[in-house]
């Protein structure tokens, strides 16, 4: 059986980040799970926006997401 490896999918790295069709790679806001009472409203308004990764960190992630 001579085949490609397939690459295993870091699934720590799939709950965090997602793919977009064009390839871009984007991220939920962190400090938005629990103890949300003692956080300003202004705060939790702004955690609502998520972000997109560029540069170096794009490319640290791209391999450990799945095709």
């Amino acid at each position: 059986m001579a085949g490609k490896l397939k690459h295993k999918t870091r699934k720590a790295v799939a709950k965090r980040f997602k793919r977009t069709k064009r390839g871009k790679i984007l991220y939920t806001a962190t400090h938005r799970g629990h103890l949300l009472a003692g956080k300003s409203r202004k705060r939790k308004r702004q955690l609502r926006a998520g972000g997109q990764l560029t540069g170096g960190e794009r490319l640290r992630v791209l391999p450990e997401l799945p095709r």
